[in-house]
């Protein structure tokens, strides 16, 4: 396949977070129920993505590079470095919220607008940041892959594009809520997705004479340590305010289920 039709596969299932964000944005801002169960719902999908198919990707990449034991190791230390990464930003942003303060549901349920908005900007922020990096190693498999296999690029391309549309609603839904915008909450949205051709583009141009399986292995499961806290820490906590409890969870499962059926898809 050429470089131009592979790049151009490699866009289209990036860019589908955007179709993710405009089925996260048709709702009214007033309805906690939804952004529970949305946030809920983006978090199996991190969650699920990041334990099932990130993580494992990276150890597969990294014992094939450094044996068994080591690179088992290796991955290990790449997860929860990914953790800590992302714990130190979430230190170096201010958060303004006492976290003592306890609201009631009910109260939320009235009206959502009476809420302190920088805790689901926050969300929205690195959920963004972390959809981005995860789409950026993605974006350039995706290439090599149409680029090595034109058979595969076409369902491999749309299975992505599936799996890419729930993480435009994570991006967009806490975005909306607490901007009340819908244009930035797209644009947040469709950003994050750009990081996918863009993999692909300096994968092309610059990476491709020195990437390995140890390159990948640690980029992997870096990741997958960053969207695991992400999802631990600030988009259940933030569902479990937002609504009731079980809401969470459903949606949770739901993302998770959704993210299974994609992964399915690609095989």
């Amino acid at each position: 396949m050429s470089t131009f039709w592979a790049f151009m596969i490699t866009l289209f299932a990036g860019l589908s977070t955007g179709i993710g964000s405009a089925i996260g944005l048709l709702t009214k801002k007033t309805n906690t129920k939804f952004l529970s169960i949305a946030l809920g719902f983006s978090a199996g999908v991190m969650i699920y993505v990041s334990m099932i198919e990130i993580f494992q990707n990276a150890k597969t990449a990294l014992t094939a590079y450094h044996g068994e034991k080591l690179g088992t190791w290796i991955t290990v230390g790449s997860f929860f470095a990914g953790m800590l990464f992302i714990g130190l930003i979430d230190k170096l942003i201010p958060n303004k919220e006492n976290p003592h303060e306890v609201r009631k549901v009910e109260s939320l349920q009235e009206d959502v607008r009476t809420q302190p908005k920088n805790k689901l900007m926050r969300t929205g922020v690195f959920t963004a940041l972390a959809v981005a990096i995860h789409n950026f190693p993605e974006g350039l498999a995706t290439f090599i892959s149409a680029k090595q296999d034109p058979k595969l690029a076409i369902p491999i391309a749309i299975a992505i594009a599936i799996h890419n549309i729930p993480e435009g609603i994570a991006v967009s839904v806490p975005i909306y809520y607490a901007t009340g915008s819908r244009k930035k909450a797209f644009t947040y949205s469709f950003l994050s997705g750009l990081s996918e051709p863009l993999g692909a583009i300096i994968g092309y141009l610059i990476l491709m004479p020195f990437l390995n399986d140890h390159t990948f292995g640690l980029v992997f499961g870096f990741v997958a340590g960053i969207m695991v806290f992400i999802s631990l820490d600030e988009l259940l906590p933030s569902a479990r305010e937002y609504g009731e409890h079980h809401l969470s969870i459903y949606g949770m499962l739901s993302g998770m289920a959704v993210m299974a059926l994609s992964l399915l898809l690609m095989l």
